[in-house]
């Protein structure tokens, strides 16, 4: 799939960076960091310090602004809602505002779907027309490309894998870079340096870590049984860790022939969030 040549602009939104970075074709040809107002008293502030980092990149041939969220989203209208880690932006009509500002349309959705949309535009998706993309970070969280689109749902929640009931608590609780603080109380950084250097706790974890992503795929699976699926974020980056023991995971999946038939990929586009959030715009 290629992408048209325009320029835009993507902007990773989350609870303690937000960035920006402008784009063309395929190439980041400006990038600013800024820290999201961590203690910001009103809305207004926090949108002032999100205007401040796109201006950073902001040239006039810019065409369109894509905006990726930690939350659900009204794509039709552009609103955010309850985002996560960010004061008092229970409900921002973000498109409007941004509109008004750059005089260029604006996208904005959940930075989940933003990830496997930048697959589908940038990444290993542009082969594929339906498929998954996980991003196991901090939490986990998903996106859901059908007929090379995203699915198109009523609140931008689907794909959400990570708050399913699982255990006595959630998917993400396990299944994601928490898992090692949660269960270990050991950060996943820690965790992973301890497991470069062959700690044998370490190495145990990553493997029992590799048995839970088996279970989020046996998830997606059965509710979604895309051709493929493909993961990204800190944790999915460590995956020579855990891939072994998630194949030997899947091994009792009821449905063998949809394992063997499954494709599963690891991202390696570079600034996904930022590519992610751009591809928005095409």
């Amino acid at each position: 799939m290629k992408q048209q040549q325009k320029r835009v602009i993507g902007v990773d939104l989350g609870g303690t960076n937000m960035r920006a970075g402008r784009i063309y074709g395929q190439t980041l040809e400006a990038e600013a960091s800024f820290p999201t107002p961590a203690h910001a008293q009103t809305q207004k502030e926090t949108i002032e310090a999100l205007i401040r980092v796109i201006e950073a990149v902001w040239d006039n041939t810019v065409q369109a602004i894509g905006i990726g969220v930690p939350s659900v989203v009204d794509r039709a209208k552009g609103i955010v809602y309850n985002v996560v880690n960010i004061p008092h932006w229970e409900e921002v009509p973000l498109k409007a505002i941004l509109e008004s500002h750059f005089g260029v349309p604006v996208q904005v959705d959940n930075d989940a779907n933003c990830f496997a949309l930048g697959e589908r535009i940038f990444g290993v998706g542009q082969n594929y027309a339906n498929f998954v993309g996980l991003t196991i970070g901090t939490g986990l969280g998903g996106g859901i490309i059908q007929r090379g689109k995203l699915l198109a749902d009523a609140n931008c929640g689907s794909g959400e894998f990570g708050t399913l009931p699982y255990k006595e608590q959630t998917l993400e609780y396990y299944c994601s870079g928490s898992f090692f603080q949660n269960v270990y109380g050991v950060s996943g950084k820690a965790m992973y340096e301890r497991a470069l250097q062959g700690d044998a706790e370490a190495l145990a974890a990553y493997r029992q870590l590799g048995l839970y992503v088996a279970d989020a795929i046996k998830f997606v699976v059965l509710t979604v049984d895309p051709e493929m699926i493909v993961f990204g974020g800190s944790v999915a980056e460590a995956h020579a860790l855990f891939e072994a023991s998630m194949w030997e995971g899947l091994e009792d999946f009821p449905y063998p022939i949809s394992i063997k038939r499954l494709k599963v990929c690891f991202s390696t586009l570079r600034n996904p969030g930022l590519f992610g959030a751009a591809s928005l715009c095409y």
